[in-house]
Parts: structure tokens; sequence; C-alpha cells
């Protein structure tokens, strides 16, 4: 996938989706479909909310881990309990809900994101990049960080996918499948 020959695609959660321009940026991707990516903020204070919101969303989930077997297994516990990133949340089973969340405590990437990092204007593009941002994003709200990526990004094409919260693979994984088709001329 970082041949500069294949097109990238990440159509994972936002800290992938900045991965991807990247390595657009420095060559290594021949199209790139970013479903509302990180790294679009502008000072401490932008930085904060999303990442403040991540760390509670993780301890909280530390917290609740030994009671989520039991928990999961209700969709209205799972549609509540997803709701900062998905509004179907109860589309997944109990086991992706735990995989989600065995995954969520192991990573721990949000936890290296710096006030000082961020992703930088990228005028003109090296591969077309598609910026796929969530109509109803809680995390990484488009009218406010979609905004700083389209003006960092200028030429990007923008897409707002409606009806789908921050992860739109659980909201609606078929609008995100022809989104990623779209971008790259796949086919299904």
């Amino acid at each position: 996938m970082t041949s500069a020959s294949t097109d990238l695609i990440w159509p994972g959660t936002h800290s992938v989706g900045w991965i991807a321009i990247e390595l657009a940026r420095r060559g290594r991707a021949a199209s790139v479909c970013a479903f509302s990516p990180a790294g679009f903020w502008w000072d401490r204070a932008s930085h904060r909310r999303p990442a403040q919101a991540i760390r509670a969303s993780r301890a909280f989930t530390r917290l609740l881990r030994p009671a989520a077997r039991f928990a999961a297994r209700s969709a209205s516990v799972r549609r509540l309990s997803l709701r900062p990133v998905a509004l179907h949340g109860d589309r997944l089973t109990a086991a992706q809900v735990l995989d989600m969340i065995d995954d969520c405590l192991d990573c721990r990437f949000m936890d290296e994101y710096r006030p000082d990092e961020w992703a930088h204007p990228l005028d003109p593009l090296p591969c077309p990049v598609t910026l796929a941002w969530a109509q109803l994003d809680r995390l990484i709200p488009a009218a406010t960080y979609g905004s700083t990526a389209r003006q960092r990004l200028p030429d990007a094409t923008w897409m707002l996918l409606p009806d789908v919260g921050h992860i739109p693979m659980i909201d609606d994984p078929d609008l995100v499948a022809r989104t990623i088709l779209g971008v790259t001329g796949g086919t299904a």
C-alpha cells in the first residue's frame, strides 16, 4: 500500500486518515480517501477537544471493561456507549464491540498526539485526495476541523457523508465502500 503505483485507501480511524495524507505528502500514494482525519487543529485549545474526548473515553472504557462482556449483550447499551463515534452502535455484535474495546485500550496512538503537531498545508496536492467527513461526527466535527482541512488542502475533494458518525463504517458500511470505490475508480 505504500507503493506510489497503488491507491492508498485508509477507511479506518481519524489517525489513519492523517497518516495517509502524510504518506501522500511524501509521494507514497496514488490517491487518498481519508475519513474525518485528525490533525486539523490549529492551537492547544482546538487540539484539547478531541484529545480529551479520546482520553476520557479510554479511561471510561478501561474502568468498565470488566462489565463489558455482560453489558455488550444489550443492543441498547451498544448503541448508547458508541454514541460518541456512531449513530448505530447496535449494528455491531457484542463480540465486535468487545474487540473494539480491546483495540481502544491497546492503542496508545492518541496518547502521543501533541498540540504542536498537526497536518500542514498541502498545496498543490501530490495526488488526488478526498476528505470524506462524517456529517454527524461528534469527535472531529466537520464544521470545525473539516473547515480547517479544506483550508489546508484546498484542492482536495470534499465529501460530507450523510447520516453517519465519526466511524461511518459502523453506521453505513455500503456508503463507505461506495465512497472508496468512487475515489479509486474501483468496481464492486
